[in-house]
């Protein structure tokens, strides 16, 4: 064998494992991948076929260590684990692989440290009095369904025996941490409660292979998507750092896979709760459309979301996605820097500063008192404005009386539009005098805008046509320049915290046509006041939307303390429909989130201080301070200073620095993941604010969309975390932490 072409691959199971190897270890076993793919027959490799198996090998890693093989071909080779070498040669009979005749998939299972992890005996009780009745043994978690069921489904043959002797929850956690992923997928669904049909088709069938599975042949089931590796250099140094999250940022589940792949008729919609892959599919996506696109325009394909902070990071994700071939194909931008500079570049002279949304109240407030009004709020005066005037186009005292005003709350009089409107009028012509828009007013006219340019667009086409023309290009636009669509594809990320106007803006970027625009979000983590009804803005999902269920990123016992802070909300679907996190799951298990109740604020800055020191090496990049406010944030900065742990705290454009521990309010975590998340000053009165709860009985509809957004944000915070969590307060604790404290009392201070 010559080790000229050598392909070596690492299966996903292993580089979890190896990740738990002390970090010399993971050094080694770096180092022998390249020894290997130089000459796998190198005398220091020690390469040997293992005992009683026809694939299986193994080989020195160091002194200590040994990474077991499968061979798939003369060439190829595919680690399925690294083990001390003590442990590789006592169970050899106890080491399975297979191809799955489901997936068409490898799967590698070690059924000793199965054995040994998951079904080990409990510690022996203290002996009862023989007159007492031995208690019923417990009954098996998956006795309902048969051998050749759980087969059918996808669940490994060798685990069969495993999965039913299972018998609490425990077990079978434990079961999925070292089960090959659809068996633990599969096992968590049918633990869940959901039917068997459906997980068949939920969970099984989109992972599944078409036609005939040879279980012999290795080598063709190791191209599956069902056999998940790495096999760059790259990738396997992320695989062995494990410590940035860059394998989880790029990787693709075959489920997401066919979202990624398929020909829409139109607008689509992914959807899913958080850590479920949303950003990994739009990111895809635009690599798999701008794949499909011949040469020829610059950017045709636009990446867009709702700040700039998310902006940047769907940057550096497509960049180690695809590189700069990519990246030169594909405008990314924040939908505000686009929507502005549209306006800009149609409007040359409009250059009035930006106000953003608290300063825009302040306005509404200093008019109020100048014209003596007492009668009105501010807030809700800035959001009638926003979202029905400005979000509805409305341009006449008319107009306005007869838009509608759905979701707003608080009903208004005939004779009450018509102060709003005067007020509205008076409002815009304050900002008018003071040289300053809000970014509100920016999408509207960037919507405006490039609506216009729609209809020329189709015009022109309609000319075109009638006169034979077949190509897509259209006439001079009047400046010399050649008048089109600005984009062939839209991507969305965040989807639903967007405004109206940038869904109109971004409707008349693209022709209606195939694949147009690709949306992902979900409405559960909506921390902004832009709820949508896509369909009523020329955008038609129906029919074209699925939804991601499975968490890569945050354990179960993190996801159901989350899920208990919405409590019982209603969700919309961003097409006037209600959505659900039925079926949100996660495959991967922890302890639970830990509560602390302190006397005080101070208290709790000096005991987040105190658990970050006990957290010894964890990189303090990797761990985040959520809190409500920027003050209490710089507080706690200073507080970690004062304890010699640098803290940078989270602005608009991302964390101001390159290391130390992330601080930020709430609204600065969207789209951010963390290995530990603390959540400070979740105390009532500061979640949910203290004005929100007064509109209780003032105004009952705005209370409940206030109390959802509080929810929403907090939900957000939560779920950023992938190996702990731990959540403060001083005081009374926030009404929605009530679920979570009855699971999990608090520690006290």
């Amino acid at each position: 064998m010559t080790g000229k072409n050598v392909t070596l691959r690492l299966l996903d199971k292993a580089d979890r494992e190896i990740l738990k190897l002390p970090r010399p270890v993971k050094g080694a076993i770096y180092d022998f991948q390249h020894k290997f793919k130089t000459n796998p027959d190198s005398a220091g490799l020690r390469l040997k076929q293992l005992q009683g198996h026809d694939k299986l090998y193994s080989a020195r890693v160091n002194d200590e260590y040994r990474a077991l093989l499968l061979r798939l071909a003369d060439d190829d080779w595919l680690i399925v684990s690294v083990k001390h070498r003590k442990d590789v040669y006592a169970h050899l009979d106890r080491l399975t692989y297979s191809v799955n005749r489901v997936t068409g998939g490898i799967e590698y299972v070690d059924l000793q440290v199965v054995q040994e992890e998951v079904l080990s005996p409990a510690a022996p009780r203290a002996t009862t009095p023989r007159e007492h009745a031995e208690p019923a043994a417990p009954e098996p978690l998956f006795a309902k369904w048969s051998e050749q069921q759980l087969t059918d489904l996808g669940v490994a043959p060798s685990l069969i025996p495993v999965v039913a002797a299972l018998t609490t929850d425990d077990q079978l956690l434990g079961l999925v941490e070292y089960a090959p992923q659809l068996t633990g997928e599969v096992l968590l669904a049918l633990y869940d409660g959901k039917a068997y049909d459906d997980v068949l088709e939920q969970v099984t069938a989109p992972v599944a292979t078409p036609g005939p599975v040879d279980p012999e042949d290795f080598r063709a089931a190791i191209e599956r998507p069902a056999t998940i590796v790495t096999t760059t250099d790259d990738a396997l140094r992320e695989a062995l750092e494990g410590e940035d999250f860059g394998r989880w940022k790029v990787f693709l589940h075959p489920t997401q896979a066919k979202l990624v792949s398929r020909d829409y008729s139109g607008p689509a919609r992914v959807g899913g709760g958080p850590g479920t892959g949303k950003t990994i599919v739009a990111l895809h996506r635009v690599k798999h459309l701008v794949a499909q696109l011949a040469a020829g325009r610059t950017k045709p394909v636009l990446l867009t979301t709702y700040n700039k902070n998310l902006a940047a990071d769907l940057r550096s994700r497509l960049l180690a996605l695809g590189g700069e071939a990519l990246l030169s194909r594909v405008e990314i931008s924040h939908v505000d820097q686009l929507a502005l500079r549209t306006v800009r570049e149609a409007e040359p002279g409009n250059r009035k500063r930006i106000i953003d949304e608290a300063q825009a109240v302040g306005e509404w407030r200093s008019l109020l008192d100048e014209l003596g009004e007492d009668g009105w709020d501010a807030e809700f005066l800035n959001d009638e404005w926003t979202q029905v005037i400005l979000g509805q186009a409305v341009t006449s005292r008319t107009d306005y009386f007869r838009a509608r005003r759905a979701g707003r709350g608080r009903t208004v009089s005939r004779g009450e539009r018509a102060e709003i409107w005067q007020l509205a009028e008076r409002f815009t012509q304050r900002l008018d005098r003071l040289g300053v828009q809000t970014w509100d007013q920016v999408a509207e006219r960037a919507a405006q805008l490039e609506a216009e340019r729609a209809r020329r667009i189709q015009a022109i086409d309609r000319q075109r046509e009638e006169a034979g023309g077949l190509d897509n290009i259209h006439m001079a636009d009047g400046s010399g320049g050649w008048l089109r669509y600005r984009y062939r594809h839209i991507v969305v990320d965040e989807a639903q915290d967007l405004r109206p106007a940038h869904w109109k803006m971004l409707r008349a970027m693209t022709a209606p046509d195939r694949n147009d625009l690709f949306l992902v979000g979900d409405t559960h983590q909506r921390i902004y006041k832009n709820q949508v009804t896509l369909g009523s803005l020329g955008i038609n999902i129906r029919g074209r939307s699925s939804k991601l269920s499975l968490s890569y990123r945050t354990t179960r016992q993190i996801l159901r303390s989350a899920l208990n802070v919405l409590g019982d909300e209603t969700y919309d679907d961003l097409d006037g429909s209600t959505e659900t996190l039925a079926g949100y799951r996660s495959v991967l298990s922890g302890a639970l989130p830990n509560l602390h109740r302190l006397n005080d604020w101070k208290g709790e800055r000096e005991a987040i201080a105190a658990l970050i020191e006990s957290w010894g090496q964890v990189p303090h990049e990797q761990i985040a301070i959520a809190v409500p406010t920027n003050q209490m944030a710089s507080e706690a900065a200073h507080t970690l200073a004062q304890h010699g742990i640098r803290a940078l705290e989270i602005g608009p454009d991302g964390p101001r620095g390159d290391s130390g521990v992330h601080i930020g309010t709430m609204f600065r975590f969207k789209g951010l993941e963390y290995q530990r998340m603390i959540i400070a000053g979740v105390t009532d009165g500061l979640v949910p604010r203290a004005s929100v709860q007064q509109r209780r009985t003032t105004d009952p509809a705005r209370y409940r969309t206030e109390m959802q957004r509080a929810r929403s944000l907090l939900f957000v915070a939560a779920t950023r975390a992938r190996d702990s969590l731990d959540v403060f307060w001083h005081g009374e604790p926030s009404p929605f932490l009530k679920e979570l404290i009855k699971v999990r009392p608090p520690v006290a201070a």
